[in-house]
């Protein structure tokens, strides 16, 4: 497998970035979902909240490395057999998907930071915060960091059905690109892959 996509596949490296992306936004989903009940005295009360930024900082430095390599390397271009609204509609929720994890991620470091305190990624190095001590801050940064959550989630799960909508019921290689496998026929040099790094 190529590192760098074509017009046809996804190469390698857009495929680490993207199934890296989904299981760390997973991932985070479900801790802050566990978290939020968490009782004193539970031994998650403080290291799940500490493994919690930790990987959001991460996910946001991958997410910044993914972006850039976007533009280094084009996606391949849609399939021929999408419509016109397909392609549309998977090029605004791919953009969508982008903004929102980064709106998450950034709000997510404004709650942990709102006190002036920087945010340690497991004992590896510290984000200083910003702000400085801003009275109000981080429930605003809360509340933003909570619907925006759930706007990702809803919009990944959309994202997915529609995946295993193209792979199923219009048995194209949508899905097969994604998953990094060879196509069911061999397309014609005019007929690319939907986009859904």
């Amino acid at each position: 497998m190529k590192l760098r996509n074509d017009s046809q596949r996804f190469g390698a490296i857009a495929l680490l970035f993207h199934w890296l992306v989904a299981l760390a936004v997973i991932g985070l989903f479900a801790l802050g979902f566990y978290m939020v009940d968490l009782g004193y005295y539970d031994p998650w009360y403080r290291k799940g909240p500490d493994l919690h930024r930790s990987v959001g900082v991460l996910l946001f430095i991958v997410m910044t490395l993914r972006l850039g390599w976007r533009f280094i390397s084009p996606p391949p271009a849609p399939l021929a057999s999408h419509k016109p609204w397909e392609k549309i509609s998977a090029h605004l929720t791919h953009w969508a998907l982008y903004i929102l994890l980064f709106v998450a991620m950034v709000s997510g470091y404004l709650i942990s930071s709102a006190d002036g305190s920087s945010v340690a990624v497991f004992n590896w190095f510290s984000v200083p915060s910003v702000s400085g001590h801003q009275t109000g801050l981080e429930d605003t940064a809360g509340l933003i960091h909570y619907w925006v959550t759930w706007a990702v989630i809803g919009l990944a799960s959309v994202h997915a059905l529609a995946a295993i909508k193209h792979h199923f019921l219009d048995r194209d290689d949508t899905l097969r690109r994604i998953l990094g496998l060879a196509p069911r026929t061999n397309p014609s040099p005019s007929t690319g892959t939907h986009n859904y790094s």
